[in-house]
């Protein structure tokens, strides 16, 4: 793995979350921004795997996309290095990327169509799977874009012209392959035509709103004001705020919503204002088999966000913390979930399950 860096564009023109660059997948480091625009660049799964651990990239969709390449690699090194067994091999693969992040389904969604194209051309050549792996994550890829472009077709109908939009973490083009999840939401009504302006909160402990998504709209020119995560308790209760618009990382049959901790507290302060709590995300963020948000799993990450960042450190040394990296909203909490098969207002078991018929 290496490093390139290059000038600040924004990630809707030359900068892309993610890239396939001469045989190895390029990630954008989300770690370095918005000081830095860096590229680093895998070869092998087991490097994917942890660029998705240490947060290199990040996001649902792009997670998954990334580990769709990360099975696309360890298939090219089994398949140049003549390996006898090419199955035993990308099950190792298959493997080390499914421990690299717990909670986004999309990881587990993208490993399992690479596993069933790997049992349909096992009787090839390791050259010709390998090939088609490639393919599949391309496509994968590519589709991730498409999606998100329908989704935020649908999603622009819901929000008015003039809207005050509160978004927590980043949903938007740095968390998938493009466009984005709940900011292409809003991007898609500001290329209609409508005017608005986004909230972003800071998202604690990692920042992801202060570093991410403000950095994404001011590239678009989209009007956006950085608040504390604590702010939108008291803008709501003066009237300044529309609406809410967030992503996810994983929805339960019934309409449960995993997404960035913190975004639990904003569903119910939306509900005691009135205000609309919307929900982006792909059919791949939705998961059948979890029949409510309790089954989801929660990842803990280490303390040492919570403490500092870099090299800052604001809490005392030694001090305990507790440091989980999702909340569950509850189905009732939400307006309506945005997918690519259109707006689910009130999503529940059965219609979440009407959209996979």
């Amino acid at each position: 793995m290496n490093r390139t860096t290059l000038p600040d564009h924004g990630v809707t023109g030359k900068v892309e979350t993610l890239r396939w660059r001469d045989g190895a997948l390029e990630l954008l480091d989300q770690r370095v921004l918005p000081l830095r625009v860096e590229y680093r660049r895998y070869d092998s799964a087991e490097g994917v795997a942890e660029g998705i651990r240490s947060m290199v990239v990040r996001g649902a969709p792009a997670i998954g996309c990334a580990a769709a390449y990360g099975v696309a690699l360890a298939a090219l090194n089994l398949a140049s290095g003549k390996c006898k067994d090419m199955g035993e091999g990308l099950e190792r693969a298959f493997s080390v990327l499914g421990a690299s992040r717990p909670t986004a389904v999309n990881l587990n969604w993208a490993l399992a169509r690479q596993r069933r194209l790997s049992v349909a051309v096992a009787g090839h050549e390791p050259q010709a799977i390998a090939n088609a792996l490639l393919v599949e994550a391309h496509a994968i890829r590519d589709e991730d874009v498409a999606t998100n472009r329908t989704m935020g077709a649908f999603g622009a109908s819901l929000i008015p012209d003039g809207a005050r939009v509160l978004t927590h973490c980043n949903a938007g083009a740095l968390a998938t392959a493009g466009h984005g999840t709940a900011l292409g939401v809003v991007r898609s009504a500001v290329e209609a035509g409508k005017r608005l302006s986004v909230l972003a909160d800071e998202t604690r402990p990692f920042l992801q709103g202060a570093r991410l998504t403000c950095w994404e709209l001011m590239q678009d020119r989209i009007p956006v004001t950085l608040i504390a995560d604590g702010a939108g308790a008291l803008l709501m209760s003066r009237g300044e705020v529309d609406l809410v618009i967030v992503g996810a990382d994983r929805v339960a049959a019934n309409g449960d919503t995993a997404n960035k901790i913190g975004t639990y507290p904003l569903a119910v302060l939306a509900q005691r204002h009135g205000i609309p709590f919307y929900v982006a995300c792909p059919l791949s963020t939705v998961d059948l088999t979890l029949a409510h948000g309790g089954l989801i799993p929660i990842e803990e990450r280490g303390p040492e966000e919570m403490t500092g960042f870099g090299n800052v450190l604001w809490a005392p040394e030694g001090v305990r913390a507790r440091n989980p990296a999702f909340d569950v909203t509850p189905a009732q909490l939400v307006t309506a979930l945005i997918t690519e098969r259109g707006v689910v207002q009130r999503p529940d078991r059965r219609k979440l399950q009407a959209l996979f018929e």
